[in-house]
């Protein structure tokens, strides 16, 4: 136990971890060089072509320091705010960590969010300077920083060039002196935290373990303490770049890959503890909390008939990712779908596009929304998902919405611009401190439903791209909100309903029809496009007919036979908009997002 050293690698968002990730890969000599390629532990084409980690990525390694062997467990994680419960359950089963910041653009908002996690879980935290090699780099000036605004010793922070490899070497030697040996006791009874899950087609699904006391052993009867379900373990790995190695058993302190057979990977739940069937511990490893979506929204098929290749979709994608929530929906306006729960606006976006890409669907995706507790006039209380779900008016008493801790770190020269953002967003500011004289950061509680939308956009857009930001949910508070609905010649289109704040409602309906006038294709008759409060319209446009002249063919006579021709034509027309149907494109379900 004492040669092991397990450890993540925490950072913001495109700092340069799983560049790093492979060169210590690399170094370890874990893989011959003409097999090595970028971005080794981000296995899926998405994650390849965004730079980005989604899901978090375990490997074993061997290194050998002054003629004494080390086994190095790294966790590479993912380095998004969505996927922050990921990051914490990666955290808990390690016992280090590197914080990786970008040479040149120093602290983010992600940083001090992974930091915060790998100080709960009281882990020794190597600060790393990356990107040295960067014309723009200033290291000393970024160490001055974390120590700033971490508060963490910076002055022994190891200096490398994940790109170049410069200083790699150092950064090993720098994990086995300081990172902690794990700690138990090999003799105790099984005790391990289930840390990731996922889902093979030839294995089943699998569970990624870290072993705290005793020991796990091929073909021992183990207890998942959540769910007091019993499994016997048929097979046992070690995680490695290129291939898994069988082993017959996990040792305490040690990280390893568990096959039981199972078909569904949602009875294995990140977070969950292991224990032996016969003698199980008294103690979980850690509370366990399931992941909680935060963001909901409406995803149709365009073609109504592959509606049951929507749900086979979803049930194997929910196999490599847990977190994934749905139930089926109908919408008068797009007919059946599902309402899908998500962990955030990236999630989202990263699902849509792998139903998409990977089993071949066009779909419609409705504005995305958050949970608002209701609260009735009868003194019940309802969770609603879908804004089109909301009791009537008269039958609420209030409504209540989540809200965050929103952490924004922008250069000082975007300060008053984003402040503005911030403000007209609802935000209420709770800190405001200057890391340096250039850069600030701001935190706000914020509502869920005005981050979800297109905050994120608008905040790069205004501050070029250089401000960061990250959010935790803190809780629900009492709202002055209303639903507004868009009716699309007449009727109410369900999916395209909001909830607004109730001073915002006028100038949203009205930004909302305006925008749908112009997406709406011109039909043969009007088109009425109105946005309303229960019964109340607010807002109105109206989308012309497309014309055609019928009196082309009356050249000369008398005048009655044109307007004869007309009034045929107005009647028509009368007809045909009281039984049109106006097909809405997908464009016109998104221009929600886009309303400021």
């Amino acid at each position: 136990m004492k040669n092991i050293r397990n450890f993540s690698i925490i950072a913001h968002i495109d700092h340069g971890k799983s560049t790093l990730a492979d060169r210590i890969i690399q170094e370890c000599g874990s893989v011959a060089e003409r097999e090595m390629s970028t971005q080794m532990m981000d296995t899926m084409d998405i994650e390849q072509e965004r730079g980005i980690t989604i899901k978090a990525q375990s490997v074993r390694l061997d290194y050998v320091k002054d003629d004494e062997h080390y086994i190095l467990n790294l966790i590479d994680t993912p380095g998004h705010v969505d996927f922050s419960y990921e990051v914490s359950k990666s955290l808990a089963s390690s016992d280090g960590a590197l914080l990786i910041v970008d040479a040149a653009q120093g602290v983010e908002a992600q940083t001090i969010a992974n930091v915060y996690l790998a100080l709960d879980n009281d882990l020794e935290l190597i600060p790393v300077i990356n990107k040295i090699d960067l014309p723009a780099a200033d290291p000393d000036k970024v160490a001055e920083e974390i120590e700033t605004s971490i508060g963490i010793d910076a002055t022994d922070a190891c200096l490398v060039s994940a790109k170049t490899g410069v200083g790699i070497h150092e950064l090993i030697d720098a994990i086995v002196e300081r990172v902690p040996a794990p700690v138990g006791d090999p003799k105790a009874t099984t005790k391990a935290i289930i840390y990731d899950s996922w889902f093979d087609q030839y294995l089943g699904a699998l569970a990624l373990v870290r072993v705290f006391d005793g020991q796990v052993k091929k073909g021992q009867n183990i207890k998942l303490m959540s769910n007091g379900e019993e499994h016997q373990i048929l097979d046992l790995m070690y995680p490695h770049p290129m291939k898994k190695i069988k082993t017959n058993t996990i040792e305490c302190g040690e990280i390893g890959i568990v096959v039981l057979g199972l078909k569904e990977v949602s009875v294995i739940n990140v977070g969950d503890t292991i224990t032996d069937v016969k003698n199980p511990t008294l103690e979980p490893v850690g509370t366990y909390e399931p992941a909680k979506p935060f963001v909901f929204a409406g995803i149709y098929p365009i073609d109504t008939d592959k509606f049951e290749d929507l749900r086979d979709a979803l049930d194997k994608l929910r196999l490599n990712d847990s977190s994934l929530s749905y139930e089926p929906e109908t919408s008068i306006a797009l007919g059946f779908g599902f309402r899908v729960g998500f962990l955030g606006m990236l999630h989202m976006e990263v699902i849509k596009e792998r139903l998409e890409r990977e089993f071949n669907l066009d779909l419609i995706a409705s504005a995305p929304s958050v949970v608002y507790n209701v609260y009735l006039t009868n003194g019940d209380m309802v969770e609603v998902q879908n804004p089109s779900q909301l009791p009537p008016i008269q039958k609420i008493d209030r409504i209540e919405e989540p809200y965050v801790r929103a952490t924004v770190i922008t250069p000082s020269e975007y300060l008053g611009n984003i402040i503005t953002l911030l403000i007209s967003k609802r935000g209420t500011q709770t800190k405001m401190t200057y890391l340096n004289e250039e850069r600030v950061m701001l935190e706000y509680e914020i509502p869920m439903n005005e981050i979800v939308m297109d905050f994120y956009d608008t905040l790069k857009s205004i501050s070029k791209g250089y401000a960061s930001f990250d959010y935790e949910p803190i809780e629900f508070k009492v709202g002055d909100l209303v639903k507004l609905d868009i009716k699309v010649a007449g009727e109410a289109v369900d999916a395209l309903s909001i909830v607004v704040p109730r001073n915002q409602a006028l100038p949203r309906g009205r930004v909302l029809v305006k925008n749908m006038k112009e997406l709406i294709p011109r039909q043969l008759f009007e088109v009425a496009v109105q946005a309303s409060l229960g019964s109340q319209i607010i807002a109105r446009e109206t989308v012309k007919s497309m014309g055609k002249n019928v009196t082309a063919k009356c050249y000369g006579g008398d005048i009655t036979r044109k307007r004869k021709l007309l009034e045929k034509q107005k009647a028509g027309k009368k007809r045909m908009k009281s039984i049109g149907k106006v097909q809405l494109p997908q464009e016109a379900f998104m221009s929600v997002l886009k309303m400021d």
